[in-house]
């Protein structure tokens, strides 16, 4: 079974904010798809966490690699292409679209199989997994009617981030920040705080991240994320060694041999690497497996599509320590592009697809919506 095509879908159009401080626009391109067909007629979608415009320059690159080799071996396939890069703009760009390519090359082997992909990465230890909805950071009276609107979703886990946390000198802003999102959450749902550290001209140091972190406690705050620059591990090691709240990151990162500083020095309790942007889910299974090894938790970050949300629920069913994955409040990509869509339980969980691959269909009408490349052509 042979790859005869290699094509992207980039989203624009009702893109979410991000809470970035140059704001993303609803028509700008952060999120493509990838489409990936064989000579029997199998197709394959995977999810890219990077501009439509990146992710087809890098497809003129690696497509040589990838059309006449077997559909069969996702990730020999995958470090193939890692193999060739190395002098191509490796760890950026090209290790993103790598990212759709093997999530597709997954999603295909998972269909010739008849198997999820969940069972295909050595077997599934939950059929559930917590959504934590994650939202915006706003001020106050809209924190508290935010939070406490998700909640009424259904909701038990909620993650407020970015916005204006940490980016006015304010510390009192920030606790009021936190306590209205508590108080419209409840005291029975789980609570994160993702700082954001990863902006541009962060302008916070560790110093402000250990007074924040003796503030969150108070409000039972579940982890600390991106409280500082993603580049600065020894910060981080030291805000772990004194925060009293669990410390997450390393969303940013990409291939395996970026994260093996923080793991060997303890730099944070819970790793968030993006299947969208590490590689894969092949590249994301030897970071979760590394990170078990050093007894770091592994919970993906997945600010990205329904497609990396699918990927993430069959990693999360994969490892026994990921009870948590990510959902973004009120994005159509997540929402709108797939023809199920994603049902909430009663108790905050999302199953666990069981259909054969990723285990979802794409909804042709909707994505034509949200793009202007021809979805019939490339989807069939």
């Amino acid at each position: 079974m042979k790859i005869t095509s290699v094509d992207s879908i980039g989203l624009s159009g009702m893109s979410p904010k991000g809470g970035w401080s140059h704001e993303i626009k609803p028509e700008d391109s952060v999120h493509s798809l990838i489409i990936i067909r064989t000579d029997d007629g199998k197709m394959g979608v995977g999810s890219v966490f990077t501009n439509a415009g990146l992710v087809e320059a890098a497809l003129n690159v690696l497509r040589p690699h990838v059309v006449g080799e077997t559909a069969q071996e996702p990730s020999r396939v995958s470090e193939k292409l890692h193999q060739h890069m190395f002098w191509m703009g490796l760890g950026g760009t090209i290790t993103h679209t790598i990212s759709g390519i093997d999530i597709a090359l997954w999603d295909i082997f998972g269909q010739i199989t008849g198997q999820p992909i969940s069972r295909l990465l050595g077997g599934c230890y939950r059929s559930r997994v917590m959504a934590y909805a994650s939202i915006l950071m706003e001020m106050p009276e809209l924190m508290k009617e935010r939070s406490s609107f998700y909640r009424n979703e259904g909701y038990r886990a909620i993650k407020i981030g970015w916005g204006p946390f940490g980016r006015h000198n304010d510390p009192r802003l920030d606790e009021k920040i936190v306590k209205a999102a508590r108080e419209g959450a409840g005291d029975d749902t789980f609570l994160m705080v993702d700082a954001g550290g990863s902006d541009a001209y962060w302008p916070n140091g560790l110093n402000w991240a250990i007074r924040t972190a003796d503030m969150l406690k108070d409000y039972d705050v579940y982890w600390f994320e991106e409280a500082l620059k993603p580049d600065d591990v020894d910060d981080h090691r030291t805000l772990r060694e004194r925060s009293s709240v669990p410390i997450a990151g390393c969303e940013c990162l990409t291939r395996r041999q970026s994260f093996m500083p923080w793991l060997e020095k303890r730099a944070i309790d819970i790793v968030q690497p993006d299947v969208t942007k590490v590689g894969g889910i092949s590249e994301q299974i030897q970071i979760a497996r590394m990170a078990n090894a050093f007894g770091v938790r592994y919970i993906g970050h997945g600010w990205n599509t329904a497609v990396g949300l699918a990927a993430d629920l069959h990693l999360a069913a994969a490892f026994p320590t990921t009870d948590f994955v990510e959902y973004i409040g009120g994005s159509p990509y997540v929402d709108a592009i797939t023809t199920s869509g994603w049902e909430l339980g009663e108790d905050g969980m999302l199953a666990i697809p069981q259909k054969p691959g990723l285990g979802i269909e794409l909804d042709k009408d909707a994505l034509q919506s949200m793009t202007v490349a021809d979805v019939n052509r490339i989807v069939g």
